[in-house]
């Protein structure tokens, strides 16, 4: 029996580790082919080892997959070429890219660092957007040869980005970087037969087991909604040609929960049509607040 994506070519990024390992295994589990990309690095972005993705690479091999490794850093411009072009080379194609690496330095905003802070938007933001600019102009050239594709783009944001997190700054402003990057890509590759998603998970990470540690416990005799591997199938399926017409969405996952984030809309107005003083400002605002749906809180408060 073919498996959902049997014959794709997927990319799936910071996948030597949590939850992008759980992605390349159950995208292989259903019949794809797989560039493992991992740089091997450290909870907070340092060292670096081909172990991780290579050990994924054997893992798939051995169930009788097909994998290659790649160990180049997504967030450099030239490496994140490389990437595209050796599941090119090796597979023939790219069919889906899965943006997902990424690490954590936290701390209180007080606190943050200038290189703190650009390293974790360089992973974070820096790091999907030159996979995806080159996976992009490779299909825009496809579709203009006649070869229209049938691609698709799942993007990794957090929670922390649809919400905030204390102590998260860093982090939360790149995954909110990244839900309206999802947007305006869906928005610009849908000509092309690119679709472009983003899912916001929880689950067991090295990013998440220390600071949630309790909650990202598992418990022995009961579902372990906080596995990584309950993430995926979600990620398989938007991988899929099945998904086709389903774009510029963010969905939660976690468990065996999945929900469709919304996002920032237009809400309440009023329109004075003429320009306003100041000092008339106030009830205005305390009106259209009354009118809107109070806000969830941020992680952390």
């Amino acid at each position: 029996m073919s498996g959902i994506v049997e014959g794709r070519v997927v990319v799936v990024t910071g996948a030597g580790r949590g939850i992008g390992r759980a992605h390349a295994l159950a995208f292989a589990a259903e019949g794809a082919l797989v560039v493992v990309n991992d740089l091997g690095v450290s909870a907070d972005g340092g060292g670096g080892s081909t172990g991780p993705a290579q050990d994924v690479v054997d893992e798939i091999m051995a169930s009788g997959g097909k994998a290659v490794a790649n160990t180049d850093d997504v967030a450099d411009w030239a490496g994140a070429f490389r990437l595209v072009q050796q599941a090119i080379a090796t597979f023939g194609r790219l069919d889906v890219l899965v943006n997902n690496a990424g690490f954590v330095r936290d701390r209180m905003l007080v606190n943050l660092g200038e290189d703190e802070w650009d390293a974790v938007v360089r992973v974070h933001l820096k790091g999907h957007f030159a996979p995806l600019r080159h996976a992009a102009a490779y299909w825009r050239a496809e579709a203009k040869a006649g070869r229209a594709p049938e691609a698709r783009v799942v993007n990794t944001g957090s929670g922390a980005g649809l919400l905030g997190s204390v102590g998260q700054s860093n982090y939360a402003a790149a995954k909110a970087g990244i839900a309206g990057l999802t947007v305006t890509a869906a928005a610009e590759l849908a000509r092309y037969g690119v679709t472009v998603n983003a899912i916001a998970p929880a689950a067991r990470t090295r990013m998440t087991e220390t600071t949630f540690a309790d909650a990202m416990a598992a418990r022995a005799g009961v579902f372990d909604a906080m596995a990584p591997e309950n993430v995926s199938p979600l990620v398989v399926w938007l991988g899929s040609a099945e998904s086709a017409g389903i774009t510029g969405r963010v969905f939660e996952v976690d468990g065996g929960r999945v929900s469709l984030a919304t996002g920032w809309q237009h809400g309440p107005a009023e329109d004075k049509a003429a320009r306003r003083l100041p000092a008339e400002l106030g009830p205005v605002v305390a009106r259209l607040i009354a009118a809107a749906p109070t806000p969830p809180s941020a992680y952390g408060t």
